[in-house]
C-alpha cells in the first residue's frame, strides 16, 4: 500500500472554477498516494482547472517579466493584500499605491515600518511607488472636466504641492527599495496644444531631479489626463528627453481613450522607453467602455505580452484589477488574476 498522507478534498470550487481545497483529517480520510493522484487525473479529465496554487512563487520566477498586482486593488488592509498576492497568487512583487486608507506617499514612519515589515514577511519586493505625482489640474488653464471634486486614491494634493509630493515619493521610493516613481501629466484638458511645452518641462524636470537620487519617472498613460494613449505617449516621450523619463504602458487606458492599444499604440512606442506595464481589460474600445477581468475584454493581451517578450521587456506587468464584478475587491482580483495568468500562458511567458 502507498504512503498515507493527509489529503484535500476536491468537493468546491472558487468563483473562477478553481479548486478550493479543504484539508481532511488524516484519521478520518487515508488513501494511498496512487489512488490520490488518480483522483485527480478524473477530475483534470472532466474539464477541471488546475488548483489556483498550482503556479509557485518559483513558477512565476520563470518568466520574462516581474509579475505583480497593485495591492490596494485587493484591499486597503496591507497584510491581507501581501498575503493574496504572495500566497494565492504566488507573486514575488508587488506594486504600493495606498494602504490603510492612506496614499502611499501619506505613510508616517510607523506605518512604513509596518509596511516593510509585512513585505519582509511575506518576502514581497516592491516594482514601483504608484504615486500621484502631478495628478492635478495644470495651472492658468480651464479646469478640465477630468478634475475630480473630492480626493483620488486619498491624494488630496493641490499643483503648489508637487514638490512635496516628488520629494515624498523620493524617500518612499528609498524606504521601500525600489529605482521607479509613477507619475502623470495632469487632468486632461480640452485643448492641451498651448500648454503642452510647458508641462512637459515640469516633467523633465522632475525626472532630472529624481535621476539625481538614481531613480527614474515612469509616466502612465491615463485616459483622464494630457498623455492617454500610445500615440500621444510617444509625443511626449519624444518631448522628454530626459534619461531618467519612461513609459508605464497601460493598454486598458489606452482603449478607454478609444485607441486600439495593440498593436497598433503600442507599434508606435520606443520599445526601450516602456519600463513599467499596467494589465486590465476593457469590454470595448472608448470612453464608455466597462473593465473586464483580464482576458475576458477586447484587448489582445496574448499579442501584447507576447510582443513584450519579443522586444526585451523584463520588467513589470502588475495587475491593476478595476474592474468590480465579483462583488469585492478581493474576489474581483482573484478573477482577473485567473486570466492574467492564462494569457500569460498563452503568450508564452509564463
Amino acid at each position: 500500500m502507498g504512503k498515507e498522507f493527509e489529503i484535500a478534498s476536491l468537493a468546491e470550487t472558487d468563483v473562477t472554477g478553481l479548486f478550493i481545497l479543504r484539508k481532511v483529517p488524516i484519521m478520518q480520510s487515508k488513501i494511498s498516494r496512487r489512488h490520490f493522484l488518480t483522483g485527480l487525473g478524473v477530475a483534470f479529465a472532466a474539464g477541471a482547472t488546475l488548483p489556483s496554487f498550482a503556479f509557485s512563487s518559483a513558477a512565476l520566477a520563470k518568466s520574462p517579466f516581474k509579475i505583480a498586482v497593485i495591492n490596494d486593488e485587493i484591499t486597503q488592509d496591507f497584510g491581507r493584500a501581501c498575503e493574496v498576492a504572495a500566497k494565492q497568487f504566488g507573486m514575488q512583487w508587488i506594486e504600493l499605491r495606498g494602504m490603510w486608507n492612506k496614499n502611499i506617499v501619506s505613510l508616517d514612519a510607523h506605518e512604513v515600518t509596518e509596511a516593510k515589515r509585512i513585505l519582509k514577511k511575506y518576502e514581497l519586493r516592491v516594482t514601483d511607488i504608484a504615486s500621484p505625482l502631478y495628478k492635478v489640474d495644470w495651472p492658468d488653464a480651464p479646469q478640465s472636466k477630468f478634475s475630480p471634486r473630492g480626493d483620488q486614491f486619498n491624494a488630496g494634493f493641490t499643483y503648489a504641492q508637487q514638490e512635496e509630493v516628488l520629494e515624498r515619493s523620493v524617500e518612499a521610493a528609498r524606504q521601500f527599495s525600489t529605482g521607479r516613481i509613477r507619475c502623470f501629466d495632469f487632468w486632461r484638458l480640452e485643448d492641451q496644444a498651448p500648454h503642452r511645452r510647458a508641462m512637459n518641462e515640469v516633467l523633465q524636470g522632475g525626472a532630472e531631479k529624481v535621476g539625481k537620487h538614481g531613480l527614474i519617472l515612469v509616466l502612465e498613460n491615463e485616459f483622464e489626463c494630457n498623455t492617454a494613449t500610445g500615440t500621444e505617449a510617444a509625443a511626449t516621450l519624444h518631448g522628454v528627453p530626459s534619461k531618467s523619463f519612461f513609459l508605464n504602458w497601460d493598454p486598458g487606458n489606452a482603449a478607454k481613450a478609444g485607441e486600439n492599444p495593440y498593436p497598433y499604440g503600442y507599434n508606435l512606442l520606443p520599445k526601450e522607453r516602456i519600463s513599467h506595464c499596467h494589465c486590465k481589460d476593457t469590454t470595448k474600445i472608448g470612453i464608455d467602455a466597462d473593465w473586464a477581468p483580464m482576458g475576458k475584454g477586447v484587448i489582445d493581451w496574448v499579442g501584447q505580452f507576447a510582443a513584450l517578450k519579443r522586444d526585451g521587456y523584463r520588467q513589470a506587468v502588475s495587475l491593476e484589477t478595476h474592474w468590480d464584478g465579483a462583488g469585492t475587491p478581493e474576489k474581483s482580483s482573484v478573477q482577473s488574476w485567473a486570466g492574467m495568468r492564462q494569457v500569460l500562458q498563452k503568450a508564452g511567458a509564463l
